[in-house]
């Protein structure tokens, strides 16, 4: 990711992110994909009105899709509202999908949806990452570094 594209996101008013992520799973590689959305979905996900919480990634006939993204009911929605958990298909290259394809295929490596954000187009993407399951004593290592930064910036805010 370049330093354009971290501007984006970073300018971005919306920025729904799965926090869980970085210490249940290693990030081995990232990409940015573009999400399929339906009806008023792009108004609540505008809205700020999404969750990442327990989604994953996986690959359908070629296709890559997000299972578990909750985007809330649009408020004024009529009959027409969508439905708030939903699989959703993702656009990412051919590539790339198949890439991610073969290395899932391993054991212990799966996709996961790291931040949904719109981009200076007014469409909605989300990144998503190629990871590796932590072990117990590495998400205890995790919470250490976590709290010894925080131990840190404590010392320097008395000086």
């Amino acid at each position: 990711m370049n330093k354009e594209e971290e501007l984006i996101r970073k300018k971005s008013p919306v920025n729904i992110r799965n926090k869980k992520a970085a210490f249940e799973y290693f990030f081995i590689e990232t990409y940015t994909a573009g999400i399929v959305l339906t009806g008023t979905e792009i108004k609540s996900i505008r809205m700020g009105k999404a969750g990442l919480v327990d989604t994953f990634c996986f690959i359908h006939d070629g296709e890559i899709w997000v299972k578990g993204m909750s985007v809330s009911p649009y408020f004024y929605g009529s009959y027409n509202n969508h439905e708030m958990k939903r699989d959703r298909k993702l656009l990412l290259n051919r590539k790339e999908i198949q890439k991610l394809q073969s290395a899932t295929k391993q054991t212990g490596y799966t996709i996961i949806p790291l931040l949904v954000f719109i981009d200076e187009h007014g469409r909605a993407k989300m990144d998503i990452a190629l990871c590796k399951g932590k072990k117990e004593f590495d998400k205890r290592q995790t919470l250490k570094e976590k709290e010894d930064r925080r131990d840190m910036d404590r010392a320097m805010k008395h000086y």
